[in-house]
């Protein structure tokens, strides 16, 4: 994905929560109601604070997702072991795994202002119960000691502060780095190694590329030259 799709679909939630077509993404089971005023919420959040401080927008953006999200498998919503929802997915079924939970707060962040290069979606294990989860960290600097978003411990914390936890890895669009406990550690390849996250992009893209989201959604006709 390069960087001019990244910023069109930085700009796609304004789209979601603005243009008519966006009854295509409301779940059939889901209440279209309920949805339309999240759709409507979310896009207040985005308009009222892009001027804010980054710490305030992560605090902002990390309550909304957990208060309106639910946790739910991806075997009961998609019927797939594992399945990464694309944001519209997510806030039409509001529903999602710990991925989809971190993949929202993400994209909301970029389209809040958030240089990409501060957030990354990182592979942790929670050592409790040796399960694999994910989160979303942020760094102040690439040496800094990282704020976890994290839709279990529902406070951010800072890395140091989450004992719990074990990191594997981080990513973004930028690339793959290994994950040490408090800093990021060296990158190792490029995201065209994670075959989830090529999906997941192949479906934003699908998402975007349909006429009336071009005509509804002017920004998306500039960002892409």
């Amino acid at each position: 994905m390069n960087l001019a799709f990244f910023v069109i679909f930085s700009f796609s939630l304004f789209f979601l929560l603005s243009c008519s077509s966006k009854k295509e993404f409301i779940s059939s089971d889901g209440n279209k109601s309920q949805i339309n005023n999240l759709f409507t919420d979310l896009k207040s959040l985005v308009n009222k604070n892009t001027q804010k401080h980054d710490l305030i927008k992560l605090k902002l953006v990390n309550d909304f997702v957990n208060k309106n999200i639910q946790w739910i498998d991806d075997k009961v919503i998609w019927n797939k072991n594992d399945y990464w929802a694309t944001p519209m997915e997510v806030l039409s079924k509001r529903a999602g795994d710990c991925e989809d939970f971190s993949i929202v707060k993400y994209f909301t962040l970029i389209s809040l202002g958030v240089p990409m290069d501060r957030l990354k979606l990182s592979y942790v294990k929670l050592l409790a119960d040796n399960q694999s989860h994910m989160v979303l960290t942020y760094y102040e600097t690439n040496k800094a000691v990282p704020i976890i978003l994290d839709n279990i411990h529902k406070r951010m914390k800072r890395a140091s502060r989450r004992e719990d936890i074990k990191p594997i890895y981080s990513f973004n669009d930028q690339g793959i780095w290994l994950q040490k406990r408090h800093k990021l550690g060296n990158k190792i390849g490029t995201t065209s190694q994670l075959r989830l996250w090529l999906d997941l992009n192949k479906r934003i893209n699908k998402e975007l590329s349909t006429e009336s989201i071009k005509l509804d959604f002017p920004l998306i006709k500039s960002a892409s030259g």
